[in-house]
């Protein structure tokens, strides 16, 4: 089986990071997050989509970064498609996750690419959810909060 590309997918709940809203700092930590492990930037854009909500996306030769943060929900969407077989995305979520500091996160670790014929396609899917330190009720926070703001 030939892979050709690892795609990650996290959500950051909680974040314990007061500097959410700090884009240069978080661009200048993905930066530095990707300098660790040589991936070279071929574009990157900032967007402040709304008052809380932001997003980074780093475009690089082999594949793409993005980051959905919003702010007032201390949660932050991260995912990673790197373009190559031995690709490590779960180091580079490592350092990422670092610095926002979630009390939980939830990762998806896909293995994109040729899996044999088609009538024998079944990729392997590994999901884990990972709590970093016990939180109370942040689903039914974040429910709350999307449905005050849908009503607005």
């Amino acid at each position: 089986m030939k892979i050709l590309a690892r795609h990650l997918t996290a959500d950051l709940f909680n974040c314990k990071n007061n500097k959410l809203t700090d884009i240069d700092l978080i661009k200048a930590n993905l930066d530095d997050a990707l300098a660790d492990h040589n991936l070279q930037v071929i574009d990157s854009k900032i967007q402040q989509l709304s008052e809380e909500h932001y997003l980074l996306m780093a475009i690089l030769p082999d594949g793409h970064i993005t980051l959905h943060i919003y702010a007032d929900l201390k949660y932050v969407a991260l995912d990673i498609f790197l373009c190559h077989e031995d690709a490590e995305p779960d180091k580079i979520s490592k350092e990422i996750r670092n610095f926002f500091k979630p009390d939980k996160t939830k990762t998806t670790v896909l293995k994109r690419g040729n899996f044999g014929n088609a009538k024998d396609i079944k990729p392997k899917v590994k999901t884990k959810v990972a709590p970093l330190r016990k939180i109370h009720n942040t689903g039914a926070k974040v429910i709350r909060i999307l449905a005050r703001r849908n009503h607005q």
